[in-house]
């Protein structure tokens, strides 16, 4: 992948497992909370032999340093789901949001999954994040044909 600049001299180029500790300090700071073990696997598992071929996972450079990425995989294993793209983490420090800097990630993401010959591009979010909704809402997302649903069965449980 050619690293072409972006707005504000920042570029989205592929992650790299060095690039660990900014991915985890950028979620944490969406999330509250820092998930250094699970992102750990992630980067254990997503960079082993054979799983690039499937795995679209960037990082946008900016100052020297990683201050956003994009993570992705393509999959066809949900109750007859064609092959498609899945987007399941996207994140841009917050210093430097509403710059574009999380689009161009996603158009990127979505250039590498139109390149694996998928045709559609899916992603779950949480009806009350209106951020990361109103993202991907103005970049095209749309309600899918299929209808998340789930069962507490823990302490909330009703």
């Amino acid at each position: 992948m050619a690293r072409s600049p972006l707005l504000s001299g920042a570029r989205v180029r592929p992650l790299e497992r060095g690039d660990l500790d900014e991915v985890v300090r950028i979620d944490g700071e969406h999330t509250g909370r820092r998930k250094g073990a699970w992102w750990r696997h992630f980067f254990e598992e997503g960079f082993a032999e054979g799983e690039q071929a499937r795995r679209v996972s960037l990082a946008l450079e900016a100052e020297g340093r990683v201050v956003g990425y994009l993570l992705g995989d393509v999959r066809a294993v949900e109750f007859g789901s064609e092959e498609c793209g899945w987007v399941f983490a996207v994140g841009v420090e917050p210093t430097w949001a509403r710059k574009g800097l999380a689009s161009a990630l996603l158009t990127e993401a979505v250039r590498q999954f139109r390149d694996r010959g998928v045709r559609r591009v899916r992603t779950l979010v949480r009806r009350d994040d209106v951020p990361v909704l109103s993202f991907f809402r103005s970049s095209g997302f749309v309600g899918g044909t299929y209808t998340q649903l789930e069962l507490p069965i823990g302490e909330d449980a009703p």
